[in-house]
């Protein structure tokens, strides 16, 4: 309970500081945000940052997802009792609701 009075009494200090900053500060930030937007450095350190992102990805990719591309046909016969889920259940051990014993 403590932490939702903490939770509202933020969101009205906040709110509150919001309307008194009002439409001027925010086309301010707007301006100073589209003035840093057009800068070609930023252009040049967003295109940067892009590049190192979709090559950590990729990467990321490489190294993970390669151990997985068999699925659960190639696990089968790495891990001792996993066995597929047959639709008949006395064919893998596995009893299901409503089956006789």
């Amino acid at each position: 309970m403590r932490y939702k009075f903490m939770f509202i009494v933020g969101f009205a200090v906040g709110f509150i500081a919001g309307a008194r900053a009002g439409r001027e500060r925010y086309e301010q930030l707007k301006k100073l945000a589209a003035t840093a937007a057009d800068n070609p450095a930023a252009q040049q350190a967003a295109a940067a940052v892009q590049a190192k992102a979709t090559d950590a990805a990729r990467m990321a990719k490489e190294k993970f997802a390669g151990p997985l591309q068999g699925g659960l046909n190639s696990a089968k016969g790495k891990v001792p009792g996993l066995r597929h889920k047959d639709a008949d259940a006395a064919n893998n051990g596995h009893r299901f609701a409503g089956t006789p014993d």
